[in-house]
């Protein structure tokens, strides 16, 4: 990894001319794209547009798995590629340019393809770049970005939540440009493997390009991705079929009035970042590709995967017309059994496993809607726009067929998180820094880059404890590559500006004395949020316990991974707000034998 970081550093010394004139071209573009467009404006393209008026679309599906003769599962193999293609975000608004995955460029769509998988069935997806030589979406250089000698989208795949060797899991360095005329200094191969070795559940796959994440998720490269557990399916019974078991993959954008899409040309501090900024956050809610569009919905139970695909923006849901959630799954995991709730908090990254039984609706229709501010926890409130998600129109009279599926007082038991036996604790700290005016200019953990060396060297199999301790303004969703986590609890620190004076100059927890700091008030774990995840929120201001295990948790027992987890280029763990990951909330993860 130290090696390889090295290579990186000199490749990017020897291109500050491409940087420059990248930053010029950027900046000459900015004032013809950019030019009166405002806030308010963006806002009001975005209002112009009508509700609930598209249908929800169900995304096409791809199964990683294939059937002989005889009816015996085998693995399968797969050729996903990404495409440039056109979208229609709403009926009114001009059809969008897009980057899309696909099995060709007329198959391609926003999200991708939805791929199933069986637990214990190995998947390979030959991963394939067809995107143009340009980007449609500004970038910016001056982060820790790939940047091909020879121009090109840089892009690589990465897995969210799925347990796999590190050649498979999509290494931000291992980007790779159309037909692979150019690749990251971790690259190694076009085909991953996903054993799918671990518990059923949801996952999602989308890129992971240094200081690109940002910019090709909100182009479009994002897709879910679940393992199904036969057996246990039958077993819980619950809603199934692609009528009654939907994904619904939400994400925030605004646009220009000629249907692309908008980000900003211009950073907060623009004289060390001429692109950067904090947060992107969009006017219009789109769900599986449709700027708040409807459901038509039978009175019977349905059960919904919600995945929070946005770049920044934390979604607190709640439905009108007295319905609830049941919540049944966190992340890749289910729970231990059925919560009922009526709002569901949801970072970048995380997902909701959900049940709505639409009996219980007091009307005829009931909308998905969200209240969390902006930045979360403590910015902006939400408005008309930002505040509705989608529409359920609900039909009367019985539902056809009966509704057979149930909802079981059990789920699945997972082996318990304890802080018992862990084999090492470590601090893990979250800074921001400031340019003189006070607006952010980069993020790191541990006061370190992605390209220091790694610090992190779990073993394979170990089970540690992460103190993480939030010195930002901003709730940071932790993301471990590969591993599972639970956190057990948030502990506010006392006297944080204190405590932070001392970070600044020493960074390190425990000669700043963290322990008498960390002993105000306690936040607890929501218990739809305790189960074995692979995002969690970490609080301002707090120090969260999080339990870290690097090993299979199936059926109360841990078991080791079938596959060297020492093996190069290594995993990663960073802030899953994609704007902060790419600059650069992400450290290198080295696990040892």
């Amino acid at each position: 990894m130290r090696l390889e970081m090295k290579k990186m550093k000199m490749e990017k010394s020897s291109t500050w001319a491409i940087m420059i004139l990248l930053i010029m071209v950027s900046f000459s573009i900015s004032m013809a794209k950019t030019s009166g467009v405002t806030e308010a404006s963006l806002h009001k393209i975005a209002a112009s547009l009508e509700m609930y008026v598209d249908e929800l679309p169900e995304m096409p599906k791809l199964f990683g798995y294939s059937t002989d003769k005889y009816g015996s599962i085998k693995p399968a193999n797969l050729s996903i590629g990404m495409y440039q293609i056109k979208w229609k975000f709403h009926r009114d608004l001009p059809a969008t340019t897009v980057f899309a995955y696909g099995t060709s460029a007329a198959t391609a769509t926003v999200p991708g393809p939805t791929i199933e998988a069986i637990q214990g069935v190995p998947t390979s997806v030959t991963w394939q770049n067809f995107l143009p030589r340009s980007h449609i979406l500004p970038w910016d250089p001056t982060v820790p970005t790939a940047i091909p000698k020879h121009g090109g989208v840089p892009t690589v795949v990465h897995l969210h939540g799925g347990v796999h060797p590190s050649t498979s899991d999509g290494h931000a360095l291992a980007w790779f440009t159309a037909r692979f005329r150019e690749t990251g200094p971790t690259w190694s191969q076009p085909t991953y493997t996903y054993p799918n070795i671990q518990h059923s559940g949801n996952l999602w796959y989308h890129d992971h390009a240094v200081g690109l994440t940002r910019v090709n998720l909100l182009a479009g490269l994002i897709a879910a991705y679940v393992i199904r557990h036969p057996h246990l399916d039958a077993k819980l019974n619950l809603p199934m079929g692609s009528e009654f078991d939907r994904h619904l993959i939400i994400v925030d954008r605004s646009f220009y009035k000629d249907g692309s899409l908008y980000m900003n040309y211009t950073g907060n501090n623009p004289t060390i970042h001429p692109q950067w900024q904090p947060e992107y956050f969009g006017d219009a809610v789109i769900v599986n590709g449709k700027a708040w569009p409807y459901l038509k919905v039978q009175r019977r139970k349905y059960r919904f995967r919600i995945i929070n695909a946005s770049n920044a923006r934390y979604f607190r849901f709640s439905l009108s017309n007295g319905l609830s959630f049941i919540q049944v799954g966190s992340d890749s995991s289910y729970l231990p059994y059925p919560i009922s709730t009526p709002t569901i908090l949801l970072a970048p990254a995380e997902i909701a496993d959900v049940i709505i039984d639409f009996c219980e609706a007091a009307a005829g229709e009931s909308i998905l809607t969200n209240d969390a501010p902006y930045p979360y926890p403590t910015g902006n409130s939400v408005d008309e726009l930002n505040s509705k998600i989608m529409k359920f129109i609900i039909s009367s009279g019985s539902p056809t067929p009966p509704d057979s599926s149930r909802l079981p007082p059990s789920l699945v038991q997972y082996q318990t998180a304890s802080t018992a036996g862990a084999a090492v604790t470590r601090y893990i700290v979250m800074y921001e820094y400031q340019s003189e005016t006070g607006a952010p200019t980069h993020l790191y953990i541990n006061g370190k880059s992605f390209e220091d060396p790694v610090t992190e060297t779990p073993k394979s199999g170990s089970t540690e404890i992460w103190e993480v301790i939030n010195l930002t303004g901003d709730n940071h969703p932790l993301h471990v590559h590969l591993g599972l986590i639970q956190a057990l609890k948030a502990q506010e620190l006392v006297d944080l500006a204190g405590f932070s004076a001392c970070m600044s100059v020493k960074n390190d927890a425990i000669a700043c004395n963290v322990s008498s700091h960390a002993t105000g008030k306690v936040i607890e774990t929501p218990e739809n949020e305790k189960t074995w995840k692979n995002t969690v929120k970490i609080e301002p201001g707090y120090q969260t316990t999080v339990v870290v295990k690097f090993n299979l948790v199936e059926n109360n027992k841990a078991k080791a991974y079938p596959f060297d987890a020492s093996a190069e280029p290594g995993y990663v763990y960073h802030c899953h707000i994609l704007d902060h990951e790419d600059n650069a909330m992400i450290r290198p993860l080295k696990l040892l034998p």
